[in-house]
Formats: structure tokens, C-alpha cells, sequence
């Protein structure tokens, strides 16, 4: 900016009530309002007439529809020749960074958290903050509860990322305290 202009307004102006040739308060000036096309119409509609406890309660199936697979499935039980069924395993022979985390559901849905820290112990210890956090969302949306929050920042998530990629690259070392994380 330069020395002669005065501060406080993009067009060199001073800031205060709005200028002949300032922008409206919705879409700058020589853009024209798009319309919504149908779906996104529909899609506006249905939200607003869905009630607030749908979101929680889908949530909460695909929640059990995943824990119904893995119970019917019995992740832990496969022959020794079995192939992995995991791609990233099957191409490369390495654990992903998920790795074990279906075996260590079934573990902790038996209550052997062991077995289960084991098979994926980065899982394991998310598993209570990830159901409260559910827990907490679901009850404010559904009941209008509302529950503690937990002060999750940005570099908490970046630092557990930090963590699971740290395992994930350490369970696949080949040197002998390291073959212990295989699953």
C-alpha cells in the first residue's frame, strides 16, 4: 500500500458505511447467483425436514452392522495357508497402518484387551475417546444432552497421526524387537 492512501478500506477509502461500488453483502459484484440444480434442492429439503436423531441413529447402525461382521466373521480364526485379505498385505506383505485392527475389536468384544492391544494397540487406546466423543455427539444431536467436551486441538490429532504413522512403520521393521508387532 502505498504512503499517500489512507488505511482501513481495500479501495484506499477510509472504512466506515458502504461506498457506491462496493460489494453487496452476498456475491461480489459481476457474479451472477447460480441456481441449485434438483438434487441438491432435494437433498436441502430432506434435511430440513429430517428430525435431528436420523444422523445419530444411522450412525449407530453402521456401528453395529461393523461389529456384527466381525463377530459373524471370527477375524481371529483363518488357516495358516490362508491368503491376507488385505490388499496393501496381499501385494506387498506388509501390515498396514489398520492392520490387526479388525482382530482387536473381536478381542476387545470378548473383553481380552491383551489379546487385543496385541493385535493393534494404537486401536485400543483411541477406542474410549472415539465412544465418548460418539456418545457425546449422538446425545447432543438426538436428546440435546449436553456432556463435557473433550479439548481436542489440532495438535493433539497431528500428534497421534504422528503416532499410528510411527507404528505403523515400526511394526514392519524387520530386526528382532520390531518382528514382535507383527499380526
Amino acid at each position: 500500500m502505498h504512503g499517500d492512501q489512507p488505511h482501513g478500506h481495500p479501495s484506499g477509502g477510509p472504512a466506515g458505511p458502504a461506498q457506491q461500488g462496493d460489494w453487496p453483502a452476498g456475491y461480489p459484484a459481476g457474479y451472477p447467483v447460480v441456481e441449485s440444480d434438483r438434487l441438491t434442492r432435494f437433498v436441502t429439503r430432506m434435511h430440513a425436514r429430517t428430525p435431528r436423531w436420523v444422523a445419530p441413529l444411522a450412525a449407530v447402525g453402521c456401528v453395529a452392522a461393523g461389529i456384527g461382521y466381525t463377530l459373524l466373521s471370527e477375524p481371529t480364526r483363518s488357516a495358516p495357508d490362508a491368503l491376507p485379505t488385505c490388499f496393501l498385505k496381499f501385494l506387498t506383505g506388509l501390515d498396514c497402518p489398520g492392520c490387526g485392527g479388525t482382530r482387536a475389536l473381536w478381542y476387545v468384544l470378548h473383553a481380552d484387551l491383551p489379546a487385543a492391544a496385541r493385535h493393534h494397540f494404537l486401536f485400543v487406546f483411541a477406542l474410549p475417546f472415539l465412544a465418548y466423543l460418539f456418545v457425546a455427539w449422538a446425545g447432543r444431536q438426538a436428546f440435546g444432552w449436553r456432556l463435557p467436551e473433550l479439548r481436542i486441538g489440532p495438535k493433539l490429532i497431528g500428534g497421534f497421526l504422528a503416532a499410528w504413522l510411527a507404528f505403523s512403520v515400526v511394526r514392519n521393521l524387520p530386526w528382532v524387537p520390531f518382528t514382535a508387532l507383527y499380526v
